[in-house]
């Protein structure tokens, strides 16, 4: 029976607007997604995937091309695939597989990415944890289990406070994360430029370098050598592009970007994805090995049991200390975040805060053990065999049964569950664990083939339970649903502003203020690259760039937060101003209480 458009409006005031569509006057230029991607992929990680391809020995040809190639294929799977879809259904992939899978497949996602997430934000406080381990002078953990009652009480410490954060402060820290890109961009880049001269002369004898070439045979004699720290040949060009692509393969394949590129204005906005497969998987990732595999020769270490602790310190000083804690931190608290909210949504009858609170605990407990970020490359590629086959059958639904004479909700329309999905994931991820397993193809590549028999082997199995049916009636309701919730977005947005600009003299002094502090940065380093003769030279600027670096990081933090607070206070001022309005106005202003989707993201 087809409900009347004012059974459907009911439906719409009721509902979260996060969980509805889009509306056009939400959506982002090319610019936000560029800061976006920049910002959210450069982070703690990185230390580790650099120090992965040193570790498995990869070639410097392989790692240069290599990672070129394999960013490159995440950039169009971010493009071709997550963005279309994503723009098209306007939803989150968590509302989208619940609307069209039904509960019990969007628990079991959102256990998996409960999990996923989890492990991230474990991963991440450890990272982190190394950067204060080695000022208060507790040893390196070399083992995969902690050796030292010190670290565990740091680690816990570091954990208890993340979790509370997510639990009761996460708009700060997210607003405090968005600052962290250019940052972390530029001390992970002069970090493998204030090394270099102290990798050349341990094989050339001189601290300069004169060319391209000279560089590509030293990082190749030294850092990316092609055999392994135990003297085994290395992995090749194809496994370095398999592990780009994999790196992020949840996001993208598996659709949970979906969150974030709704909000494109237009397709080829999904091109910006490039910036952080750019500086976090590419630049961040080479400079990131440069400077683990320098400071193990510098300290006569192993590159296998260094931690980014150490890398950093060597590096950048007491900056260093901060890139570490900073940037493990910030994506600790986000993933953190992410899991407390899929937790929920396994739980829906328990709070979120809660969720996280129990999140938390595990996290607390894994984190002590440093075997888990020390072995991040695999826990992502096993991620990506998990979650990607969701996207296949996400992709499936959206674009593959229109060209299959199939309807898309047709489970809900049909008012059963959606097994076919549920035996299409497991089954995917069943293929996907057994190519990883047995390496039967390289296990960085084996999200791919998952990912198409989720895609295809749904679509067979949807056609048999159902989905070719004649669902008219049901149709007609769906997309005047979706006209319905367009014109409420709309309205809403009519009773609150958007984003108020800026443009006093003070904001403008404060972002010229941290640019120049960033810029001080890298020339400094350039310097120090570039004009170091000798080893004496080379030793006593590197001294003064640890000083510059942290100087130019506490000048940075402070003109970036000034100015994102003095925006904050603008759009709150404009926002409350409105909601007097229309309060004022006599009409109630439903729309004017609740605040717009893109202000959460």
């Amino acid at each position: 029976m087809a409900r009347t458009t004012e059974q459907i409006d009911r439906q719409i005031a009721n509902t979260d607007p996060e969980l509805l569509p889009v509306g056009e006057h939400e959506k982002h230029g090319a610019k936000h997604f560029a800061g976006l991607y920049a910002a959210e992929n450069v982070a703690g990680t990185e230390f580790v995937f650099g120090a992965t391809f040193v570790i498995l020995g990869a070639g410097i040809w392989d790692v240069l091309i290599g990672l070129l190639i394999g960013n490159a294929l995440a950039v169009l799977t971010f493009w071709l695939i997550t963005t279309p879809v994503a723009r098209e259904v306007g939803l989150s992939v968590y509302t989208y597989l619940l609307r069209f899978g039904g509960g019990a497949i969007s628990r079991i996602y959102n256990l998996a990415n409960a999990i996923v997430f989890a492990v991230i934000s474990a991963a991440m406080l450890t990272v982190s944890a190394t950067a204060v381990q080695r000022v208060i002078g507790i040893p390196t953990q070399a083992e995969a289990y902690p050796t030292h009652l010190g670290f565990v009480i740091l680690v816990v410490a570091f954990s208890i406070v993340a979790v509370l954060v997510a639990v009761f402060g996460f708009n700060a820290l997210a607003e405090f994360a968005t600052i962290c890109g250019p940052w972390l961009a530029t001390m992970f880049t002069v970090g493998g430029l204030v090394l270099l001269p102290a990798v050349a002369e341990s094989v050339t004898g001189v601290t300069t370098i004169g060319s391209f070439g000279e560089f590509v045979d030293i990082a190749g004699a030294t850092v990316f050598t092609g055999v392994t720290p135990e003297g085994e040949p290395g992995i090749g060009m194809i496994e370095v592009a398999g592990l780009a692509w994999a790196a992020n393969s949840f996001a993208h394949a598996g659709m949970i970007d979906m969150a974030l590129l709704r909000y494109a204005r237009k397709g080829w906005h999904g091109l910006m994805t490039s910036t952080g497969m750019l500086f976090g998987h590419y630049v961040a990732w080479f400079s990131a090995g440069l400077m683990g595999a320098a400071t193990a020769a510098l300290t006569l270490t192993s590159i296998t049991v260094l931690s980014p602790g150490d890398v950093s310190w060597v590096a950048l000083g007491w900056a260093g200390y901060v890139t570490v804690v900073v940037a493990g931190w910030t994506t600790a608290n986000a993933n953190l975040y992410r899991a407390g909210l899929a937790t929920q949504g396994v739980f829906p009858s328990m709070s979120r805060g809660r969720a996280t609170l129990i999140v938390g605990v595990i996290v607390v407990v894994v984190a002590c053990f440093p075997f888990v970020y020390r072995n991040y490359a695999p826990l992502v590629t096993w991620a990506g065999v998990l979650l990607a086959p969701v996207g296949g059958i996400v992709y499936a639904e959206h674009k593959l049964f229109p060209r299959f004479g199939l309807t898309e909700y047709w489970a809900r329309f049909k008012g059963v569950t959606n097994v076919p999905a549920i035996i299409a994931w497991a089954t995917a991820f069943g293929l996907g664990a057994v190519l990883n397993i047995t390496q039967i193809i390289s296990p960085y590549f084996a999200f791919v083939p998952a990912w198409i028999v989720a895609s295809l082997l749904y679509v067979a199995l949807a056609r048999r339970a159902g989905a070719a049916d004649d669902y008219t009636d049901e149709v007609r309701d769906n997309e005047l649903f979706l006209e319905r919730a367009q014109a409420f977005k709309r309205e809403l947005a009519t009773s609150l502003p958007g984003h108020v600009k800026d443009t006093s003299t003070l904001t403008r002094v404060l972002r010229g203020v941290w640019m120049l502090a960033l810029a001080v940065i890298l020339v400094d380093a350039l310097v120090v690259f570039l004009a170091s003769p000798d080893i004496y030279t080379y030793l006593t600027q590197r001294n003064t760039f640890y000083t510059i670096a942290i100087t130019g990081t506490v000048v940075y933090f402070v003109a970036a937060y000034w100015e994102l607070r003095r925006g904050k206070t603008l759009d709150r001022r404009a926002h409350e101003k409105a909601r007097a309005d229309a309060g004022s106005g006599g009409d109630g202003g439903e729309g004017g209480e609740k605040e717009p989707v893109g202000a959460a993201v």
